[in-house]
């Protein structure tokens, strides 16, 4: 009992009083006004809403003239490039794992780390130079996330975790915009003239777009309502405060943007699309151990992981309730089987969390429309099998 009440006490809750959740975000601003070097890190292969958060958290930051890192993996999917250069245009540094060592010694000592998009501990994205960041207990930890209940726990320091109920972590960090747009105060002393800098609300729009599809993936009436309200209004500003027509300049632009795909990754996409299949409940595609080697296709994981997101999406939406996409990681990435559900937009009723109860799955997270989990490649003797007793278990759940 001990220890079923400490992990409920652990799992990540809605913050339901409006009081409580401003106070957290003015706690959360009062740190961006009096720290100075602050380290921003999100979860591993991070998707649009982890990257954006990331991004637009840092040039909130930056509006105080701090200094303010971010950690990324080797290679970020080309859509992204955007942000990266909005990040160098604004003096936002940027470690990667073949620069850190170098870039790293330059920095000098965070005042405080900000984790977004995260469920929990274990999917933070970091590397051994910055573990002993994380692991020190006087380290003040922001947390800003979006993902409750199943498989999360907490992360930030109490009192800084801006971790409740939204369409994604961007918009969090666009509410954290919005109250800071009303503290007159901090925005004349620090000489803000307009919070709502174009850049800045890129990052925020291309999060939330990228984690709902345009909204597509919102589950409650409030939440769509809401969603429409705050987009909207964020949509207006980004068309204000943009002046070439060639730069990305409506929610629609980003849309397009985020689902452009590379030449590598529509050979990938046609590769798995070529061997879905279906049940009476799922779309589903598993690629077996050496069929990515043996199609000779030029791939890498990144390529691998955006296009099996975006397989898992498309199949969600044909089979009209649930997609599983299931793969082995390459040669020297791991030795691990990939797995990823996927819910239509349009078919509520199952929380897709649920699965890592139902088969004692440790290794995994998402939220209640799309999650991806993990399992030792030596666990599983035959993939199809595996695949097919996990789809007849949820077939069965959901009747």
């Amino acid at each position: 009992p001990g220890r079923v009440n400490q992990l409920m006490k652990s799992l990540k809750k809605n913050i339901f009083l409006p009081w409580r959740k401003i106070g957290t975000i003015d706690k959360i601003i009062d740190v961006f006004v009096g720290k100075e070097n602050f380290l921003v890190l999100g979860h591993l292969n991070p998707d649009e809403d982890c990257v954006s958060s990331m991004v637009g958290t840092a040039l909130i930051i930056k509006k105080f003239n701090k200094n303010v890192a971010l950690f990324f993996p080797s290679k970020l999917h080309d859509n992204f490039q955007y942000l990266i250069k909005i990040c160098e245009f604004n003096s936002i540094t940027l470690l990667r794992p073949d620069n850190i060592r170098k870039k790293i010694a330059g920095l000098g000592t965070f005042d405080a780390v900000i984790i977004c998009d995260t469920a929990k501990p274990s999917m933070i994205q970091s590397h051994e130079l910055l573990d002993p960041v994380l692991r020190d207990s006087s380290m003040l930890k922001i947390e800003i996330d979006h993902h409750l209940g199943g498989d999360s726990s907490y992360i930030g320091s109490e009192g800084f975790r801006l971790v409740t109920d939204a369409t994604s972590a961007s918009e969090l960090v666009g509410q954290i915009l919005l109250r800071l747009s009303k503290k007159e105060k901090f925005l004349k002393e620090y000489h803000i003239g307009n919070p709502f800098s174009r850049n800045l609300i890129l990052a925020v729009l291309t999060g939330i777009i990228g984690d709902t599809d345009m909204g597509k993936y919102l589950k409650t009436r409030k939440t769509r309502r809401y969603y429409r309200i705050f987009s909207s209004m964020y949509d207006g500003i980004l068309n204000r405060e943009t002046i070439k027509a060639t730069n990305l300049s409506s929610m629609e632009d980003i849309s397009h943007e985020l689902k452009r795909l590379t030449a590598a990754e529509e050979i990938c996409y046609n590769f798995m699309m070529a061997r879905k299949k279906f049940t009476k409940s799922f779309g589903y595609v598993v690629v077996r151990q050496g069929d990515f080697q043996k199609a000779r296709i030029p791939l890498d994981n990144d390529i691998i992981v955006s296009t099996s997101r975006a397989v898992a999406d498309a199949l969600a939406e044909e089979s009209g309730k649930l997609s599983l996409v299931a793969y082995y990681d390459l040669p020297g990435v791991s030795e691990l089987v990939q797995l990823r559900v996927r819910r239509c937009h349009s078919y509520k009723e199952f929380d897709v969390r649920r699965i890592l109860e139902m088969f004692s799955i440790e290794n995994g997270g998402g939220h209640e429309g799309a999650m991806g989990f993990r399992v030792d490649q030596g666990t599983v003797e035959d993939i199809d099998e595996f695949v097919r007793r996990i789809i007849e278990g949820i077939e069965k759940a959901i009747g």
